[in-house]
């Protein structure tokens, strides 16, 4: 009788993450995504978000049944009624999300284990740009990113040193840190 052990450190099946960096090493086209999110203004200053199905490898990925829902809305001082957070928010959470899975997973990897993870993130924005104002930039002029951390089983130097590591490999980092192309078009209907 066979049985198979599988080491689950942090809620990551570390077993399968190693197989799929094997996998993405093996052919790079098993590492490429396309993700995609939609838009539908309701009224005022609130809109609806949908993220639903992804491309990998080329193909439609279909293990979402259904699209995740998200509202999007501006508070009051904004012109909005605080039906949900505004884009700039749902940014700072992308990164707070981004930088959370890539600690844990890689704490995983190494056979760290954590038993606390937190992030706070913090933005400066000048909205003069978007009110067709002078001013600074249109987008944040600084965010602040502060981590929380507790392990049984490692180092403060190979925490921070994971942490570096982390900001280094992040996409949203990435692609907040760096230009990105940004192609926009307009049907008019």
């Amino acid at each position: 009788d066979m049985t198979e052990t599988v080491t689950i450190r942090n809620g990551i099946d570390v077993d399968q993450l190693l197989a799929t960096i094997d996998a993405v090493d093996n052919d790079p086209a098993v590492g490429t995504f396309t993700f995609r999110a939609s838009s539908r203004w309701q009224s005022g200053t609130y809109n609806v978000g949908e993220i639903g199905r992804f491309i990998h490898a080329g193909q439609e990925d279909e293990s979402r049944d259904e699209a995740f829902r998200l509202d999007g809305d501006e508070p009051p001082v904004l012109l909005g009624r605080n039906k949900g957070p505004n884009a700039v928010e749902l940014l700072l959470q992308a990164l707070g999300f981004c930088y959370a899975v890539g600690f844990v997973a890689n704490a995983a990897a190494r056979g760290i284990e954590l038993t606390a993870m937190e992030y706070e993130l913090e933005g400066d924005l000048d909205v003069r740009p978007f009110l067709g104002l002078a001013g600074p930039r249109a987008g944040f002029t600084e965010v602040r990113a502060k981590g929380w951390v507790s392990s049984p089983n490692a180092t403060k130097e190979q925490l921070v040193e994971l942490c570096q590591y982390v900001q280094d490999t992040s996409p949203v980092r990435d692609s907040l840190a760096n230009p990105v192309p940004v192609t926009t078009t307009l049907d008019v209907r």
